[in-house]
């Protein structure tokens, strides 16, 4: 009788009371585990999991919700065999032999990486190579033209920086090579029309070279934005001055008359 006093005793503290419930649900867990739940998860209909790369996101969700499987965009990756928003990857693979209703893991592709063109003006060749290269990019022509900036200074290239390029293209810039001889003053041209310019050139015994346009959401049409060679440089008469200028919708027509 002492025994059972005792052990009644023990039994009535809250906190042997609490481990038996938990002893207690943990055994009703088991047994319903080992015998509904795990012969349930065994002896449910398996298929193969079809394949889905190359496909796009919402084709590969239509091929394996058709097939009784959960799709789930994973994560993003540029790869370069495939088109932006393909998928690249899934897993489990194809044709592996899962439980019907599983989740599959797919990876899309981000396209072909792309870096951001850095500013190249003000450095020499030697620091642009290895700028471009830090970053997958290569060095591309270089064009050693006379002008008033600093010998073997850049002070040009082919793309503006911040330009989107693929990795592994190239980038040409301008290389000064020093003060060129002349006679005649270049004018500060920029932020003029173009036929102002033409009348400035005119009057300077210079003439218009190569016209490139240039899109700007800011500026009139036919504004320049650059020149070359830059104002101060000296040429002889009848040098010509490239110009940068913005963008109309008649720029063909135009050029050809400047022609």
């Amino acid at each position: 009788m002492y025994i059972f006093a005792v052990m009644n005793k023990i039994f009535q503290k809250p906190i042997v009371k609490k481990i038996l419930i938990v002893f207690a649900a943990v055994t009703v867990f088991l047994i319903l585990f080992d015998n509904l739940l795990l012969p349930w998860y065994v002896s449910s209909p398996e298929a193969e999991v079809p394949s889905v790369i190359g496909l796009t996101e919402s084709a590969a969700y239509e091929r394996l919700e058709d097939a009784d499987f959960e799709p789930v965009i994973s994560d993003t990756t540029f790869d370069v065999k495939y088109a932006k928003g393909v998928i690249v990857f899934q897993n489990p693979e194809a044709s592996a032999v899962v439980k019907i209703g599983r989740r599959v893991h797919l990876y899309l592709s981000g396209g072909e990486p792309v870096v951001r063109v850095p500013s190249l003006k003000g450095k020499s060749l030697r620091d642009a190579k290895l700028s471009l290269e830090r970053i997958g990019l290569k060095l591309g022509l270089v064009d050693e033209v006379p002008s008033g900036n600093p010998r073997n200074m850049i002070f040009d290239q082919q793309y503006a920086m911040g330009t989107p390029l693929k990795k592994g293209e190239s980038v040409g810039v301008t290389v000064s090579t020093g003060q060129e001889g002349g006679t005649i003053t270049v004018p500060d041209l920029i932020g003029k029309s173009l036929v102002e310019v033409q009348k400035i050139l005119a009057d300077s015994a210079l003439v218009i070279g190569k016209i490139n346009y240039q899109r700007s959401f800011s500026l009139l049409p036919n504004t320049i934005l650059d020149q070359y060679p830059s104002k101060g440089t000296k040429l002889n008469p009848g040098g010509a001055v490239d110009l940068f200028i913005t963008k109309t919708a008649e720029t063909d027509e135009e050029q050809e008359k400047l022609e």
